[in-house]
């Protein structure tokens, strides 16, 4: 059964020594706006961190498939929900029945399908296009970030060639000292009942997924990555009871007098007005 409360949250997270989202088109440097410079991270890496847990501790139950995976093509899974389905294959989705069948089925399916949707108009054998209940913000750094380049060794040579050069070679990697960010949601209850059925069940899973997404996903790049606070509005109806940009405003993060640059997360306060509008409620999950 698809949930039946519109949700609005916000993720306060923070990184120390370590560059939480590469940026390919600056060799790999964090992401910045160049105007302000404040940092980013993209909706994207969020979300992959959400799908790698999810995959991590639901990998053997039916239903909690993940779609967005380097493992088969896109359409080859498409395909597959044609096969299973019992649906005429190869048919370019001439039969726009057909189609919703095979969409309904990537739904009941695959996670990642039911929370963020999905492009799957592609192929022989497309599902349709399903808008997720589900959607995530970028997320910005609360103060602008100082990234540093680090010089590093390495004393594994890759070729003869260049081991001819000497036994060491130098690197450099990009970090940030430390940095608090962040990132703003939404669960719309209206799509979930419209589309995919995303389930109150679903919705819990994505709250211990953003809670435990950095737990699994430490590395030497990315650093001490530390999810510190998940609030949770929950509107009373399907369609909320206020503005998500009234109750995002309710969460102010001020840096501490004198904390310049800031080197920790004690060094900021995180303030919540707690007056909310009726059919409001306020979950802290973390």
């Amino acid at each position: 059964m698809a949930i039946e409360n519109r949700y609005d949250f916000v993720m306060i997270f923070d990184v120390e020594n370590g560059n939480p989202n590469g940026d390919p088109d600056a060799g790999n440097a964090p992401r910045i706006d160049a105007e302000t410079g404040y940092g980013f991270i993209t909706d994207v890496c969020l979300k992959r961190k959400i799908r790698n847990y999810v995959e991590l501790c639901k990998s053997e139950e039916a239903g909690y498939n993940i779609l967005i995976k380097p493992d088969k093509t896109l359409n080859s899974k498409f395909t597959e929900a044609y096969e299973k389905e019992g649906l005429k294959t190869k048919n370019k989705g001439k039969n726009p029945e057909d189609v919703k069948k095979a969409r309904d089925f990537m739904c009941r399916n695959y996670y990642d399908v039911r929370v963020f949707g999905a492009v799957m108009s592609t192929g022989d054998d497309p599902c349709g296009i399903v808008r997720g209940p589900v959607q995530i913000n970028f997320a910005k750094s609360m103060s602008p970030i100082n990234i540093q380049d680090v010089t590093i060794t390495r004393q594994a040579r890759t070729t003869e060639a260049r081991k001819e050069t000497g036994e060491t070679e130098m690197g450099r990697k990009s970090i940030i000292p430390y940095a608090l960010y962040r990132a703003e949601g939404y669960i719309s209850a209206a799509l979930a009942n419209k589309v995919t059925g995303l389930s109150d069940e679903d919705v819990e899973l994505l709250w211990d997924a953003i809670i435990n997404m950095f737990e699994n996903d430490h590395s030497s790049a990315r650093g001490k990555m530390c999810m510190r606070k998940l609030y949770v509005f929950k509107h009373a109806n399907i369609l909320g009871n206020c503005p998500s940009g009234v109750l995002f405003d309710k969460i102010q993060i001020d840096l501490k007098e004198k904390m310049m640059p800031p080197r920790c997360y004690q060094d900021y306060e995180v303030n919540v007005d707690k007056k909310f509008p009726e059919g409001v409620e306020l979950i802290e999950k973390l």
